[in-house]
């Protein structure tokens, strides 16, 4: 299954970018997956990557549109979120310090915990790709 969205820059979308992720996996995945734990997960993944596209990337530019795609192959997620910034340099990124208590910069560390694999790539044809994968496991007893 392949499905996209083009969205606008703006957090008021964000429940409707989380129900269309959500609901398009539900209807092909149905019950092999145990969405009340898997939902929550995804749920962070997509509000952190859509919120710092609109709060960086697209800032002050809600015209921008944000394209979201999603590929599922079996329970495998692959989703990509494309916008129209500047772009980041990750070889400027320093976590933060577990004692810092800073209000910010824990967008790429969230990612990277929740999914397999994250890949950021910098202007692709006027664009930056920020690349998720995941294998949703499958729910205990659910036959297939």
């Amino acid at each position: 299954m392949k499905t996209e969205l083009h969205i606008p820059s703006d957090l008021k979308f964000l429940q409707v970018v989380e129900n269309w992720l959500l609901n398009s996996l539900e209807l092909e995945l149905g019950d092999l997956v145990d969405w009340s734990h898997q939902s929550n997960r995804l749920r962070l993944v997509l509000v952190e990557a859509y919120s710092n596209v609109v709060r960086h990337a697209h800032r002050d530019q809600p015209n921008l549109p944000v394209l979201i795609r999603l590929e599922l192959i079996d329970r495998d997620i692959h989703l990509e979120i494309w916008d129209h910034g500047q772009g980041y340099d990750l070889s400027t990124y320093l976590p933060p310090a577990p004692d810092d208590m800073q209000d910010g910069g824990y967008g790429w560390l969230i990612l990277n915990r929740l999914m397999d694999k994250v890949e950021y790539r910098l202007q692709v044809s006027g664009r930056n790709c920020l690349k998720l994968q995941a294998t949703l496991p499958e729910k205990a007893g659910a036959e297939g």
